[in-house]
């Protein structure tokens, strides 16, 4: 079964193979939305972006990123300068080991958000 090992909460969790991780995340007590995000949100279907988790490692273990997925990681403000990491966990199957930060804090002092959309020629 794989490891996910949480970042935040200073913890590990075993879930089974092929499973949601938004799903085995909120069943092991795990709280996956910020503040009134967990009344007010989607329930996983990839329409709000409030189950946004960071991917310290074993990105490789999760589902590709469908459709879906990347619209609208691609106009959440907060996923500038992680463009790689963040997942939805809603969109997620896990296939093997991951680290994962829940909730995290948009990038506004990294290099990628004040990086020039366009190299000078």
């Amino acid at each position: 079964m794989p490891k996910i090992t949480l970042v935040n909460e200073k913890r590990e969790i075993e879930i089974p193979a092929g499973s949601n991780l938004r799903l085995e995340l909120l069943k092991a007590g795990v709280q996956v939305y910020p503040g009134l995000a967990k009344y007010l949100n989607c329930f996983g279907n990839a329409q709000c972006g409030t189950c946004k988790v960071l991917v310290k490692k074993g990105m490789e273990n999760l589902s590709p990123k469908g459709m879906l997925e990347k619209m609208r990681l691609g106009i959440m403000l907060s996923a500038i300068g992680y463009e790689n990491e963040l997942r939805l966990c809603c969109q997620c199957t896990v296939s093997g080991d991951c680290t994962i930060e829940t909730r995290p804090l948009p990038n506004l002092s990294g290099e990628n958000f004040w990086q020039k959309p366009y190299p000078n020629k």
